[in-house]
This record gives C-alpha cells, structure tokens and sequence, in this order.
C-alpha cells in the first residue's frame, strides 16, 4: 500500500473516531469527512447548542506529496500525537497552521 492511502486511512480511522463521540450538550452530530481524490479528511461538527447554530470544521487533515499537513486542528489534545503514536515519523507531518518561519521549531517537517 502506498503512503498516501495508508496515511489516508489512518487518519480517517482517527477522525471517525472522534466522530462518534457524543456532545454532551445541544442537538450536534460530528461527521467525518474523505475526499479521497484530491486527499482531504475533515471532522465537521453541526447542529443546535440551545438557540445557537453550530457549523463548523473541527480539524483539516490534507495528504501533499507523501506528507500529513495539519490544516486545523482542533481536537482537545491534536491528532498530531496519535498520529505519531501509530507510527507517523515527525518528518512526515506538516503543522501547516502554524506560519512557515514557525514550523522550524516545531519539531516536525517544514513542508
């Protein structure tokens, strides 16, 4: 199996983890979400929290060039650490939300 597909799978495996974890409050569903063909993976949250509407994008995960680019993440404790706990080298993942002069001292790749 390729990089991408594995890396892809792994990180579906993860947010559809989180997807089912129920709010504790409101009426909100999370979803998550593969686009397989351009490689974006994204944990989506929507529903009522009282009279306020909730819609939103909970954590991007893209798959560029053979390396995991955390777009968003907004996961109480990241995915960043599950993903290196299954085996993910930091090499191979891009804290893409943090500016590209930041990323050097991040611990994991630049781009």
């Amino acid at each position: 199996m390729d990089r991408v597909n594995e890396y892809g799978q792994l990180v579906q495996s993860i947010l559809e983890r989180y997807a089912r974890i129920p709010y504790s409050h409101g009426d909100i569903q999370s979803y998550a979400i593969a686009d397989w063909q351009k490689n974006h993976f994204i944990l989506m949250i929507v529903g009522w929290d009282g009279k306020r509407r909730v819609n939103g994008c909970i954590t991007h995960v893209q798959i560029i060039d053979g390396k995991i680019w955390i777009q968003r993440d907004g996961i109480e404790d990241g995915i960043t650490d599950e993903l290196v706990e299954a085996g993910v080298p930091k090499s191979d993942i891009v804290l893409g939300f943090q500016p590209p002069d930041v990323r050097p001292h991040t611990g994991y790749a630049i781009a």
